[in-house]
């Protein structure tokens, strides 16, 4: 009765194990939703209030192991959303620069699907519509520069503020339990008045996150790694109103996720748990892009298709933006 009980434990020690080893999304605290921005980025805007608005549509149909191979157990992924961001500019000049704030809010629905039944929860479909986190930033600063050539703008830190409605034990939860700390350099430059090239420079620093689930039923309380990533975009002008142009994103996790003790596990699910940490993602994002512009108003229409991906969903990603300055 001993062997045989001993015999079963470690059966299900061995479902444990490498259920984990198969179920990890995404390493770091994939706060910025890469390629968000494109054209002119680095174009403060002038004086007063401006309105911003940016609904997202992704798909992903494949799941990037650590080695870019696809992990079998994934079917897709689905998130659409809709995010307003409201930008004030004084006439106030500090250090030469524009100063001004921004605070950004919106809502998601995420679906995600998987070929077997994964976490806590055991299921093939896990599906959340929520509020996201709040974004705000006290310090912008902007700069016109070279007869209006170059346009340089800074955030000291964009801030994220979790609103703590995480769904626990839910894969596609859109809230959160961390905050997310990411200063911000743009940059915008005109070689010659009909092209322009746009580059915005990003690093995150997470918080401490209670209660991950890196598969069931581990929790474990983590540090998520650092971030660097940027969004690009290169555009031709036609005519004084319309812009075709080449836009996307580079996104690397710099260090390794946390996990907080660990140790306390046997040796096998130790290692794996071990394994995820090391587990970095990375994306890379490329597709074409068209921008009409009218005096105070502006629309973007984008498309990017993911490369070069490492633990993480391969998207494909859709996104409409329009501008509005008061």
């Amino acid at each position: 009765m001993g062997k045989r009980f001993i015999l079963i434990l470690c059966g299900l020690f061995l479902v444990l194990v490498f259920s984990i080893r198969d179920t990890v999304l995404a390493g770091g605290g994939q706060a910025y939703p890469n390629g968000a921005e494109a054209f002119m980025v680095g174009m403060m805007p002038p004086p007063g209030i401006t309105l911003v608005n940016y609904a997202y549509f992704g798909y992903a149909g494949k799941l990037k192991d650590d080695d870019g191979d696809n992990q079998d157990f994934f079917n897709r992924a689905v998130v659409g959303g809709d995010i307003i961001r409201l930008i004030w500019i004084s006439k106030f000049k500090l250090f030469n620069a524009s100063y001004g704030q921004h605070m950004f809010f919106g809502a998601i629905n995420k679906d995600l699907d998987f070929n077997a039944p994964v976490g806590s929860r055991l299921r093939e479909h896990y599906s959340d519509f929520n509020a996201l986190y709040v974004i705000y930033s006290p310090l912008l600063l902007g700069w016109h520069l070279d007869q209006g050539r170059l346009h340089v703008a800074v955030s000291a830190s964009d801030i994220y503020i979790p609103l703590y409605n995480e769904d626990k034990g839910n894969f596609a939860s859109v809230g959160r339990n961390f905050w997310t700390f990411e200063p911000v350099l743009a940059i915008t430059y005109f070689p010659i008045p009909n092209l322009e090239t746009s580059i915005k420079f990003m690093y995150d620093f997470n918080t401490h996150q209670t209660d991950y689930e890196p598969g069931p039923p581990v929790k474990v309380d983590r540090d998520p790694g650092q971030e660097f990533h940027f969004d690009f975009n290169v555009s031709w002008g036609l005519t004084d109103y319309l812009r075709f142009g080449i836009n996307g994103y580079f996104y690397q996790q710099v260090t390794a996720d946390d996990y907080e003790d660990i140790k306390k596990y046997p040796e096998p699910l130790y290692k794996a748990l071990s394994d995820l940490e090391d587990a970095k993602s990375r994306a890379f994002a490329l597709g074409p892009g068209v921008m009409y512009k009218n005096k105070n108003f502006m629309a973007t229409l984008r498309y990017q298709h993911e490369f070069a991906v490492r633990n993480k969903p391969e998207t494909q990603n859709v996104w409409f933006k329009l501008i509005y300055i008061f």
